[in-house]
């Protein structure tokens, strides 16, 4: 059988668009031209790869089954044919999945995106939003570049330590341990707070922090996020120990305050993390040299 690798390409826009218009758009080629390498495609796979479903386009099972091992293939193939072609940024064409913590989407976002849309029009960035589990996603290809506090142990991650945040206790301004300036570890075990955790969990290296000192502290609620944690301390007397960096980008709009936390801990890691398929690839080192500049300009370091 002999294969055009160019449905590769095809299959790929078509499977990220969901649409023939969308693909060709992606691909600078005619709507009629995308849908004759669909039929073909079709024909080669013997599958319909997208139906339509009242106005829209829906993938099929097997479709959805290949999205990501397409995706793979379809860098791989650019790797071998292209190894050691140099960037044209002004002339790139690609999407990067990201998955950034989300005060680091809220920091080093808008700097990034500024970055690459001022050298690089035809790229388009996609945030991702952090799972509650352990996830594959960057060895399966379906994450392009992960920024976080968590330093992967796998051997085929890729990991750069770009930065680092200190802790700090927020709390609304009025609250009577603002009054001080600073908070004592007692006053602060005495509180109520709300601890942020994906995976719902109501302790974390603070409590362990506390019982070297022997406290403890109440928790009363865990948010999957920490904006919607301080919300929790808008109106009432509770705290909320987040990265600095956090708090930054919402404390005036929020009404909060910040004091320094009155324990031991080192300060958050900020890691830039990706698959070792991608060392090689010039665009993605080009994508990870504007995030290092972005997260570092924005405080993470």
């Amino acid at each position: 059988m002999q294969l055009d690798l160019n449905l590769l390409t095809a299959l790929d826009a078509l499977l990220e668009e969901g649409s023939v218009a969308g693909a060709a758009a992606r691909l600078h080629v005619t709507a009629p031209a995308m849908s004759r390498s669909l039929g073909r495609i079709r024909r080669t796979t013997g599958d319909q790869i997208l139906v339509r479903t009242g106005r829209t386009m829906t993938p099929t099972p097997y479709a959805i089954a290949v999205r990501e091992q397409v995706h793979a293939l379809l860098h791989q193939v650019q790797g071998v044919l292209a190894p050691s072609r140099e960037l044209d940024p002004a002339t790139l064409e690609r999407t990067f999945t990201l998955r950034w913590h989300d005060s680091l989407v809220a920091l080093g976002g808008p700097a990034l995106l500024a970055a690459v849309r001022g050298q690089a029009p035809g790229v388009r960035l996609r945030f991702v939003a952090e799972s509650s589990t352990d996830t594959p996603e960057l060895r399966r290809g379906e994450v392009d570049l992960e920024a976080n506090a968590n330093l992967p142990s796998a051997p085929d991650i890729r990991a750069e330590h770009v930065g680092e945040t200190r802790l700090v206790v927020a709390m609304r301004h009025g609250h009577p341990l603002t009054r001080g300036g600073t908070v004592t570890a007692q006053q602060y075990a005495a509180a109520e707070h709300v601890t942020v955790s994906r995976r719902g969990n109501l302790s974390n290296a603070v409590d362990d922090a506390l019982t070297r000192l022997g406290l403890t502290r109440r928790v009363v609620a865990a948010a999957p996020t920490e904006a919607a944690a301080l919300q929790f301390a808008r109106g009432t007397d509770l705290l909320v120990t987040v990265p600095e960096t956090t708090l930054r980008t919402v404390a005036a709009d929020l009404g909060l305050a910040a004091l320094p936390l009155p324990l031991e801990l080192p300060s958050a890691p900020v890691y830039l993390s990706w698959h070792q398929r991608y060392d090689t690839d010039h665009a993605h080192a080009w994508l990870r040299a504007l995030a290092r500049t972005a997260l570092a300009t924005c405080g993470a370091s």
